[in-house]
């Protein structure tokens, strides 16, 4: 078993990584909550087996354990489905010791996540993520939230977990494409923080690809040291410096938000947001066109796209990038590469050059 460490100081946690090792979740929860005795597991209609398993084992290692079930898809992550998690809770008698075991990918650690946060203001929460986006990326770090008609996550809350249960067994039956989405934001650190780490991307494609398991192991532990690295220094997104893991982001919640949720997958979405904020960044001057191959040639590589599968209105995307989280007064902030390994924050960019971006790419 590998474990990485996140420091933040009283609300530091593991994050432990095991291959087909259910059973001892368990004691996992049991240390890293010892004044726990009940648990509400929450799953979706895709993870439900592997949720009823958790519950089952959790069962076995002396805690009382309920369960609840929400509708898989992004559509869930709304105030419907997490009044079905606040009733579930109250039928559990839940208090503030009543621990929430997440289990399930992006949506359910959010939903699941910001019920823990919310309830009885504030439950704990341990995330066991089954997807690859959300063992590298959304598992880590405490946000919690979800959607609003207007807007992706516009609703929400920073809720550290007490622990993360990484499981890459899950990774086994996972859908092609769910897997394949998952690997834009490991390319994403890559470009941010770690060029080695893109380098190695670049050399084993095939390997990460086709799911190798020293492969994942190594593409997952790095990830998850990478984001824990960004969290520990800016926790609640105060300095600046966890801005940088919205690279494609901006991008990426416009064309989810017009496309409908569920139209792309939020990895899809931020492939092609990375693509766009490379184009950005070489119009500006940033980068050069090797950057810009170089990150296309390893989405292709894994099976990535890079344009959008629908000609939204431009007019549209704009709208919705000018209510980003990072845009201050409407202004459109963006984070753009500099060299391989490094990105800033940019507030000046001029929007006629962010239109013609969108334009390229919708055309493509």
């Amino acid at each position: 078993m590998e474990t990485v460490r996140v420091n933040l100081g009283a609300r530091s946690y593991d994050i432990a990584l095991a291959h087909g090792a259910t059973a001892g979740l368990g004691a996992f929860v049991r240390a890293a909550l010892p004044k726990t005795s009940t648990v509400l597991v929450v799953g979706d209609s895709n993870s439900r087996p592997h949720a009823e398993s958790i519950q089952a084992a959790l069962t076995g290692a002396g805690l009382r354990a309920g369960g609840a079930v929400v509708p898989a898809g992004e559509a869930s992550k709304c105030l419907d489905q997490l009044a079905v998690l606040y009733d579930a809770l109250y039928e559990l008698a839940a208090d503030r010791s009543t621990a929430v075991v997440a289990v399930g990918g992006g949506v359910i650690g959010d939903l699941a996540g910001f019920a823990a946060a919310t309830y009885n203001r504030g439950l704990p929460l341990v995330m066991v993520p089954t997807t690859l986006l959300s063992m590298v990326d959304s598992s880590v770090g405490g946000k919690t939230g979800i959607n609003h008609p207007k807007g992706k996550n516009l609703i929400g809350s920073f809720h550290q977990p007490a622990g993360v249960w990484i499981d890459l067994a899950f990774l086994d039956t996972l859908p092609a494409r769910e897997f394949i989405s998952g690997l834009a934001e490991v390319v994403k650190y890559g470009v941010i923080l770690d060029a080695d780490f893109f380098a190695y991307l670049e050399a084993h494609a095939h390997a990460v690809r086709t799911r190798e398991p020293g492969a994942l192991l190594r593409v997952v532990t790095r990830s998850c040291r990478l984001k824990a690295d960004v969290v520990e220094q800016d926790e609640y997104e105060r300095t600046g410096l966890r801005a940088v893991l919205n690279y494609g982001h901006t991008f990426a919640h416009a064309f989810e938000t017009c496309g409908g949720y569920g139209t792309l997958l939020h990895g899809e979405a931020v492939s092609i947001g990375m693509e766009c904020a490379a184009r950005l960044a070489r119009e500006i001057g940033l980068i050069g066109d090797e950057f810009v191959s170089r990150q296309t040639k390893l989405l292709d590589a894994l099976g990535l796209p890079t344009a959008p599968p629908v000609r939204w209105p431009i007019d549209d995307l704009i709208a919705v990038m000018r209510r980003d989280k990072k845009a201050v007064g409407g202004q459109m902030r963006f984070i753009l590469p500099t060299r391989m390994g490094e990105v800033k924050l940019f507030d000046d960019v001029p929007e006629p050059l962010v239109r013609a971006v969108l334009e390229s790419a919708v055309s493509r």
